[in-house]
């Protein structure tokens, strides 16, 4: 008894592990991809982790991973490219194109969009807790955020319940999706299997 009361919770852990697990590995990748960045002001070349990076010339544009453009920043030294980051704009329209698609459709989202998700609103979090004033903006953003995943989530249970998905499709869905859909569609598939099935015991 004790044994199948426990089976649920050691199940939820491990599911949460390995979507833990995924989300990780999809961030790591994302801070070792590369951005465009350009720079604020003349800097001597200096050394990151090991790596040399720079010298930098004020106002021109330089390519480098995002984890150290992130560092960059935060010194002040360079500033994102506009289409490298995210913005209540962006997501406006995410959300609208979402609205505006027939059921079946699912429109395309980047690789980056999540990770690049999480960092925005990490950002939000941390400056209205600092400014107040600020907590407005990002209730809304967080209200897009829902909006937009609750759609998308709608739609790639649909899809995933529905056998042969178009490669084109499934080239639409972010990493994040990708690995949901997977997951749900191999569920499904052995749900529908094992459900339909009987085997009587054997006497």
């Amino acid at each position: 008894m004790y044994l199948k009361q426990q089976l649920p919770r050691e199940e939820k852990r491990r599911m949460q592990k390995t979507v833990s697990t995924k989300i990780e590995n999809l961030d790591f990748v994302f801070e070792n991809s590369i951005v465009r960045i350009i720079a604020n002001r003349n800097f001597p070349q200096i050394e990151l982790a090991g790596l040399n990076v720079g010298p930098f010339e004020e106002g021109n544009e330089y390519e480098v991973h995002y984890w150290i453009a992130h560092t960059l920043e935060k010194s002040g030294v360079v500033h994102f490219r506009e289409e490298e980051l995210l913005d209540s704009a962006k997501l406006f329209k995410i959300q609208w194109r979402e609205r505006a698609q027939t059921a079946g459709q699912i429109s395309k989202l980047s690789d980056d969009f999540y990770p690049k998700l999480r960092r925005y609103l990490a950002e939000l979090k941390e400056e209205s807790i600092k400014a107040p004033e600020k907590m407005r903006g990002y209730e809304t953003v967080m209200h897009l955020t829902r909006d937009i995943v609750n759609s998308r989530l709608r739609k790639i249970v649909s899809l995933a319940s529905t056998p042969s998905q178009t490669e084109q499709i499934l080239k639409n869905l972010a990493g994040e999706e990708r690995f949901l859909y997977l997951q749900l569609s191999e569920l499904i598939h052995n749900w529908r299997k094992q459900i339909l099935e009987y085997e009587g015991t054997e006497e």
